[in-house]
């Protein structure tokens, strides 16, 4: 089956069909460094670092070019607030930024461009659109004539004639033509950073940097240009329009914009003050639960996310490590028998693998990709429990399957497998708290019954948690994931307190 992808462009989904067989071309709009990314940032990163792999993974050969924008109005105010040079934000939170995708697992782009390092090209660009008609000079100030442009309005499927514009008095909106002119070029402020130009000393306005980065590095008519939802307009409206007036040419062929975050069932927003940032995060949770709970959605569709959330990613994950740890203590145990039932899994791990591709190669349906994955950990645990002696290559092929196609996903289970084993518990009981007389049923049911009716609640918690240990030491997986399911269920969170084993 061919790769489909949704663009957005043509809001249908299409096969892909790159300029080059076999290779791929993709430019994705990186961070304006003014501040740690948040959780909404790191979602869009993440999915097209999860896009990039399985690619890679499917024999593609990927050209991955993502920019960092270091000049910018937010960087000159949050300059200005801390009262150091704009220079010296931008590289503070340009390497935060690589800090945190690096935590986070994501894979550095093959080009990344600054700003900074192009404005003479950028110049080049904005001087050739003012020659074509496509831009004037305003005092200074260069901006493009979206009138100029017939297609404007194509990728975000807007009619500007049917839109209303509230416009704010401003000296800007004085030397406009039209209200949804932009700026290619602004005139220098005292104190701001300036480059020379035709115009006078000044900046690029935010559209062109990106418009003339990709076609730099990766050539007009590339093959995929992608960004978060909220980029579709007026960015990348914008960027199209100026990249196809000054060419002539098709800018991208497919569009892919991600989904957008919500925390809590609310969207994220400054007003709300609930702005989570990624680095917070992963203080508290591991880089792979993070990316189990992103990958659990697909990649277009809205992301709610909570503490809750992640709790259930970190179950997921931990239902991988424990399979993980079932083939390995299997093949420390003599793994060298034979039959029918290693062939039976060998078929059945081909199956789902083959089920895992048509996901992925629908618009890279993660979501459902995992899904797979976790009906072959249920396959291998179903083939372990009734083993004695599993065949050594149907456990070599089980180990491959679940390390093979998380890591065609991004998820480094390697690592962190060593982890496992060693950790402890703890539980946090939910602000609705739990029905006491369920609490009692389900230690009964756990084989906890010894004096539980006259027991505080924490403490009975406590004899579930250590009994859970007890269950993970001994590699009874089942009973371990039984009682914490059953908490999870009560509303008590269980969490893994990671402690690393030595080398």
């Amino acid at each position: 089956m061919a790769i489909r992808v949704y663009n957005t462009m043509s809001r249908s989904k299409e096969e892909l069909e790159t300029i080059e067989p076999g290779t791929v071309k993709m430019y994705v709009c990186g961070p304006t460094v003014y501040n740690y990314i948040h959780l909404g940032n790191a979602r869009t990163f993440l999915n097209f670092d999860m896009i990039r792999r399985y690619l890679e993974y499917s024999g593609v050969d990927v050209t991955f070019v993502q920019n960092i924008t270091d000049v910018d109005d937010k960087i000159i105010n949050r300059a200005n607030v801390e009262g150091v040079p704009a220079d010296e934000i931008a590289e503070k939170y340009r390497l935060a930024f690589e800090e945190d995708m690096e935590a986070l697992g994501v894979k550095p782009p093959d080009i990344a461009p600054r700003a900074t390092e192009h404005i003479a090209e950028m110049v080049e660009v904005i001087a050739v659109l003012v020659e074509k008609g496509h831009a004037y000079v305003a005092d200074g100030d260069v901006y493009f004539d979206v009138s100029s442009f017939a297609g404007y309005g194509r990728l975000s499927g807007r009619d500007l004639s049917e839109q209303q514009v509230t416009v704010q008095f401003s000296p800007e909106m004085e030397r406009k033509r039209d209200p949804w002119d932009f700026a290619l070029w602004k005139a220098a402020k005292p104190g701001e950073p300036s480059w020379e130009s035709p115009w006078g000393p000044g900046r690029p306005g935010w559209h062109i940097e990106c418009s003339t980065m990709s076609v730099q590095y990766l050539g007009g008519g590339f093959d995929i240009h992608g960004g978060g939802l909220d980029l579709v307009f007026p960015h990348h409206e914008n960027e199209m329009a100026q990249a196809e007036a000054y060419s002539g040419d098709r800018f991208a062929r497919y569009w892919i914009h991600s989904g957008m975050l919500n925390i809590d069932q609310e969207k994220m927003s400054k007003s709300l003050g609930n702005i989570k940032m990624l680095r917070e995060v992963l203080e508290e949770f591991d880089p792979d639960t993070v990316r189990m709970l992103m990958l659990g959605t697909h990649y277009r569709s809205p992301l709610s996310f909570s503490e809750m959330s992640l709790t259930e990613a970190r179950a997921s994950i931990e239902r991988i490590w424990n399979c993980l740890e079932r083939i390995e203590s299997a093949g420390d145990n003599g793994g060298g028998g034979s039959g029918a039932g290693g062939n039976e899994l060998t078929s059945t791990l081909e199956r789902l693998d083959a089920s895992f591709r048509e996901h992925m190669d629908d618009d890279f349906n993660s979501a459902a990709a995992l899904g797979e994955i976790f009906e072959a950990v249920r396959e291998v645990n179903t083939f372990l429990d009734g083993a004695e002696a599993p065949p050594a290559a149907a456990l070599q092929r089980a180990k491959q399957f679940i390390m093979e196609h998380c890591g065609a996903l991004g998820l480094e289970l390697e690592a962190s497998s060593r982890i496992v084993a060693s950790s402890t518990s703890r539980a946090k009981i939910s602000s609705a708290g739990s029905d006491r007389g369920r609490l009692l049923s389900f230690a009964a049911e756990a084989g906890i019954e010894a004096e539980t009716g006259e027991m505080p609640d924490e403490e009975l918690v406590q004899l579930l948690l250590e009994a859970r240990q007890v269950a993970r030491e001994s590699k009874d997986f089942t009973r371990a994931d039984m009682i914490r399911d059953g908490l999870n269920g009560l509303g008590i969170q269980v969490e893994d307190i990671k402690r690393l084993r030595p080398e």
